[in-house]
Formats: C-alpha cells, sequence, structure tokens
C-alpha cells in the first residue's frame, strides 16, 4: 500500500515564501508530504495569512511574551503537540527552540551557506550573504540539516553550492541562494518522506531508491 503523506509542522517568523514553496509543491504532487501546522513566533506574520488562504491550522507564539528560551520552547511545543507532526520545518524561524528528546533529528532547517561557513548566533538572511562578500569567498550555497537547540549545529542533509559573482550584492546573492533554498529544502524533505535519511552521531546516511 502506498505510504501516507509526511505529516510536518511549519514554524515561521515572516512572510512564509517556503511555507508556500512547499504548499505549491504538494499541490503539484512533487512532495509526498501534509502540512498539518504553522506556527509563527510574531504577530501579523503573513505566513499566518498563507496558511489561512490554503486552509491550513495556525497558532502564534509569540517569543516577546517569554522571559527565555526554555519558558517559550515550553508554549511552542504544547501548540506542535497538538498537531502531532512526524516532521518540523523550520521555514524563517528567528527564535532558537530547545529541541526535546522525542524530536533529536525530526526537526530540519535551511541555513543560506554552507555550514560550517558563515554561520552560528547572528548569522541569518542578509547578515550572512554580506560576511560572505565581505570575505571574499568565491563559493556559498544552501545548507540543510537537522537542528537541534545551538544555531546551525546540527547533522547535515544536504548541501548545495551557488557561485559568488564578481559584481554581486547582497540582494542579488541572496536571490540566487533563496532559488537554491527552494529546490534543495523540498528535496531533503522529500528524502524524509521517503524513510530514506538515517542519522549516527553527526553523519547523514541518504539510502538509494526508495525505501
Amino acid at each position: 500500500m502506498p505510504k501516507s503523506p509526511l505529516k510536518i509542522v511549519v514554524l515561521l517568523s515572516g512572510s512564509g515564501t517556503t511555507l508556500q514553496n512547499l504548499i505549491d509543491l504538494i499541490d503539484q504532487g512533487r512532495l509526498d508530504a501534509r502540512i498539518v501546522g504553522v506556527i509563527a513566533s510574531r504577530a501579523g506574520a503573513y505566513g499566518l495569512e498563507r496558511a489561512r488562504k490554503h486552509g491550513i491550522p495556525s497558532a502564534t507564539v509569540l517569543r516577546k511574551d517569554f522571559a527565555d528560551t526554555p519558558t517559550f520552547s515550553a508554549a511552542v511545543w504544547t501548540q506542535i503537540r497538538e498537531y502531532d507532526p512526524e516532521l518540523v520545518v523550520m521555514a524563517g524561524f528567528m527564535s532558537l527552540l530547545d529541541v526535546p528528546d522525542d524530536f533529536a533529528n525530526r526537526i530540519v532547517n535551511v541555513h543560506p551557506a554552507l555550514i560550517p561557513a558563515f554561520c552560528g548566533k547572528g548569522m541569518y538572511g542578509h547578515h550572512v550573504h554580506e560576511a560572505v562578500l565581505a570575505y571574499g569567498a568565491k563559493i556559498t550555497g544552501v545548507t540543510v540539516h537537522f537542528a537541534n537547540a545551538h544555531y546551525d549545529e546540527g547533522p547535515i542533509i544536504l548541501q548545495a553550492p551557488v557561485p559568488v559573482l564578481e559584481d554581486d550584492t547582497p540582494d542579488s546573492l541572496a536571490e540566487r541562494v533563496q532559488a537554491k533554498e527552494r529546490e534543495v529544502y523540498p528535496q531533503a524533505i522529500q528524502l524524509i518522506a521517503e524513510g530514506r535519511v538515517s542519522v549516527e552521531g553527526r553523519k547523514v546516511h541518504i539510502r538509494q531508491g526508495n525505501a
């Protein structure tokens, strides 16, 4: 019998372009997943409107309402568990989140550089592209990784390079990196949906063919 679509919850803080990409790919039959919930950490995040338009349940857990990461994380996980997902997908979620033991290697994130370069606390969005250009790097890229309780430290699932051009600006570089993200992030989620991903320490193994 065919396997049921992978149940995912999407965490976001802003416009929800990654969410929209996943919705579109699911609708096109190119991603074997079902988005069972969307959670935003900021009021008015447009990603919530995208969820509403597509009939996806959503909730807001405001980071500013909590004094520290543990109390915020507890509130987020209470909400996540209501949706009962198999995988949590971070899609521009701008807050650090503690990871409970039962969700180890069940949370994915995408970073706009080739980890371990240009990553860590404070390295997000345009900060990354500005740092790449200031350093004079010739190649940057995209990293999809499992998220843990530290910024950009979880096991790496997929990476893809993006060349840095001579006349690049942070905006032009960001545009090409984001285009690569729209390809690579769903690929990683699809591999998980097919049961082809396993983790051994820091190493992620990807089996050939469907499980």
